[in-house]
């Protein structure tokens, strides 16, 4: 007797068996899915693991610039009593924060050059999007409270250490930090709560925010809505407020009369105006290039704009300490005087 090779079932016979098998495999497998997408694939360099050493080498070369400069920049403001002015406490503040939001991505870039399965959970995903998102948002604002603070010591100094007192530069700095916070807080809340069920690879070295919602299974149209707004406010308000600020700037420092006077007002704010310019400069030139339309070339143009996009994130970070060192008098003698005393202290 010909046994029935199908395993027991308490199925009804008139119910199709391989009907109930499909239906089975893909509630088992959306279940796989979703069990599935705890963590995410950083794909980073994997394509071209030849270029992954080199990049570490250079990557961790510019990452230690970064804390080495901008540590030590913090340090000297810290020790040095002719540097405890507004201009300077707003100084430290940039170069904590750059320290911050390089940290918050170098290291597991790095990781991932030498690890064959660049894995992140979802948490450590999140909390890296949140803290890349917030550092980023509380630059844009402390540039323009920088810019602030030269525009009031140039266009009105009698009145500097009344407007820039310390009750009024505290609470300055401390509200750049917040906005950033809660700004960052917004967009990671409705990200996280987006239904990741399909493919987990980030096409990215770290948790780009863009890269991640396009995993998301769900309309992100909040999102991109959110973004732009968020945008607007931390981008385009401080630029503006920027621009208009250094306007004046530049107007009060031609009516001076001296060739001398207007080279040592302008000294004052130079170094923050290169570095603002810098700053949004990499910005513009990330997200405003135009893109390859050959399809050959795809991947090239993938590769290059995940590499351009990671070496602008650390540019202005590791040039500020060198622009506000070599344009400032009072920062180089702060840290010629710094290690003169470590030296004769040994």
């Amino acid at each position: 007797m010909a046994c029935d090779s199908r395993p027991h079932s308490t199925y009804p016979e008139d119910v199709n068996y391989e009907w109930v098998l499909t239906i089975r495999r893909v509630f088992e497998t959306e279940a796989s899915n979703q069990s599935a997408m705890t963590g995410f694939v950083l794909l980073g360099l994997s394509a071209h693991p030849k270029l992954e050493k080199t990049f570490f080498v250079l990557i961790l070369l510019m990452y230690l610039v970064i804390l080495l400069g901008n540590g030590l920049l913090i340090v000297v403001t810290l020790l040095d009593s002719r540097l405890h002015t507004p201009m300077y406490f707003f100084l430290g503040n940039l170069s904590f924060l750059d320290i911050c939001y390089t940290t918050s991505s170098v290291p597991l870039v790095l990781d991932g050059f030498l690890t064959p399965r660049k894995t992140i959970s979802f948490t450590g995903c999140a909390v890296q999007m949140f803290l890349s998102f917030a550092m980023g948002a509380t630059e844009c604002v402390l540039l323009g409270m920088m810019a602030f603070d030269r525009y009031v010591a140039i266009c009105n100094p009698l009145r500097y250490p009344v407007v820039i007192s310390k009750a009024a530069y505290v609470p300055m700095a401390v509200s750049s930090w917040a906005a950033g916070g809660v700004h960052s807080l917004v967009q990671i809340s409705l990200a996280v709560q987006l239904p990741f069920c399909g493919d987990n690879v980030i096409n990215h070295f770290t948790c780009e925010i863009l890269a991640v919602l396009k995993l998301a299974c769900a309309d992100i149209s909040i999102n991109v809505i959110s973004m732009g707004v968020a945008n607007v406010i931390f981008l385009g308000v401080p630029v503006l407020f920027i621009f208009v600020s250094y306007i004046f700037i530049l107007t009060t420092i031609l009516k001076i009369p001296s060739a001398e006077g207007r080279k040592k007002a302008f000294s004052t704010c130079s170094a923050h105006l290169t570095v603002v310019v810098i700053f949004y400069g990499t910005i513009l030139f990330m997200y405003g290039k135009p893109k390859s339309k050959d399809p050959l070339g795809a991947d090239k143009q993938d590769v290059s704009d995940k590499l351009i996009s990671l070496f602008c994130g650390l540019l202005t970070p590791m040039l500020n300490p060198i622009i506000y060192s070599l344009r400032n008098k009072d920062v180089k003698t702060a840290v010629k005087n710094l290690v003169s005393q470590k030296y004769f202290a040994q």
